[in-house]
């Protein structure tokens, strides 16, 4: 049994001091997924995919919380525990989080460029400020390590969470449940096929994508470093971070069902043009008086969201390949050349595939999805012994959506081969 399992004292104290991992999965977390899919999904739909919403966070709950479970309770990283399981589970995660290094180093960047063309009085290109902003994001990685990176990003949730929180009361006092709806609006239905891909990408990366479950593990490892974190508190860390960020999903979905379902304009599907729409949705319940204000917490959001994607994939690889090759460590240096390789791979898909970045992103969040499965089984597979081995409902809660998650994956693919129709 290691030390940290043997200090489980536990007060209010120790609780603050362990925040970090929980409030950075959050922070890679309120994306893509949150800022871009669920308000659409609220615009769109109004209400009715928050049950969908819901039900991704509920039945990825226990498959996240494993993760960090697991490295409170051996001490290991989740993917020390993958590695013990087979060499083939490795790979296949190695090869998926490369390609996702890649296309959501790229995707952030450039949604983190656009809402910047919001916020400076000149105007710059985008490819130009997605590079100043990943250059940037890189430079706070590579000289002020994990430290800066654990502070950066509480400032930034507790800004964006006061936000999109005060904007979404307003719209509910002055509009109601109905919001901007006409009372006979007639509501298109997400309850069918044609849906599908656009439930399918909402749930890959709500809240996040599986492999943030990895990424988790190392930024525990990374604050045990800094400060001794019980077994209790670790557990209470992650909880902060994935129920804070599952409520934040609900949140952005309201202020789309509340500010734009029903209004008569027509939703932009692609992730830099809906930007402009997302802005506006608080400008018009706060004030146009808070445009640049609202458009400077939301930069801030997603390039806190950049800085932990670089550095949670750029972890993830190095551990990853060392695992692979069987090294007993890896120097400090091969962190410092994946951070660089991440960010240089996104900036090549920024400036040489512009285009596609939005088919790639949704196909990166589909793929997400419907790989969630298989780690979902294994992260279940490495609690399922020592001390703090899971039974009771959670153990119920995971079986019940090991098989939700699984039976809509089943269900994606055989529409996408066109075996139901």
């Amino acid at each position: 049994m290691s030390e940290y399992q043997k200090t489980e004292n536990s007060s209010w104290r120790t609780k603050f001091k362990a925040l970090g991992p929980g409030i950075l999965m959050a922070s890679a977390a309120v994306g893509g997924s949150h800022i871009i899919a669920s308000t659409q999904a609220g615009a769109i739909y109004g209400w009715q995919l928050a049950i969908i919403v819901i039900l991704a966070n509920l039945f990825k709950y226990p498959f996240f919380r494993f993760g960090a479970q697991y490295t409170l309770d051996s001490g290991k990283t989740l993917l020390e525990g993958y590695r013990e399981k087979g060499l083939l589970y490795l790979w296949v995660f190695f090869v998926l989080n490369v390609f996702s290094t890649m296309i959501n180093v790229a995707a952030v960047g450039l949604l983190c460029a656009t809402i910047l063309t919001f916020v400076l009085p000149f105007s710059v290109s985008i490819p130009v400020l997605s590079f100043v902003v990943i250059v940037v994001s890189t430079s706070i990685l590579l000289l002020g390590k994990y430290r800066i990176l654990d502070s950066l990003s509480k400032l930034i949730m507790i800004a964006l969470t006061i936000t999109t929180v005060a904007a979404v009361l307003i719209a509910l006092l002055r509009n109601g449940w109905q919001g901007v709806a006409p009372v006979d609006y007639i509501s298109p239905s997400p309850w069918n096929l044609g849906a599908l891909a656009f439930i399918v990408a909402l749930m890959g990366w709500m809240p996040a994508p599986i492999e943030i479950s990895a990424i988790n593990s190392m930024w525990v490892i990374a604050k045990r470093r800094l400060t001794k974190v019980s077994y209790k508190d670790g557990i209470f860390d992650f909880n902060v971070g994935y129920i804070g960020t599952a409520i934040l999903a609900l949140i952005f979905l309201a202020l789309g069902a509340l500010v734009q379902f029903g209004s008569g304009e027509t939703v932009q599907m692609v992730g830099g043009k809906y930007i402009n729409q997302l802005i506006n949705m608080y400008a018009s319940t706060i004030g146009d008086w808070a445009k640049t204000l609202i458009a400077f917490i939301a930069f801030m959001c997603m390039f806190g969201t950049t800085i932990t994607v670089i550095d949670g994939y750029s972890r993830t690889n190095v551990e990853s390949l060392r695992l692979i090759l069987n090294r007993k460590d890896s120097r400090v240096s091969f962190l410092t050349a994946a951070i660089l390789l991440a960010s240089l791979s996104g900036l090549a898909i920024i400036f040489y595939f512009n285009n596609a970045v939005g088919p790639m992103l949704k196909f990166a969040m589909i793929a997400s999805f419907v790989s969630t499965p298989v780690f979902a089984w294994l992260n279940l597979s490495l609690v399922l012994r020592g001390k703090h081995r899971i039974k009771g409902p959670l153990l119920w809660l995971s079986i019940i959506g090991l098989i939700y998650l699984t039976a809509f994956a089943l269900l994606f693919i055989a529409n996408q081969m066109n075996w139901i129709s």
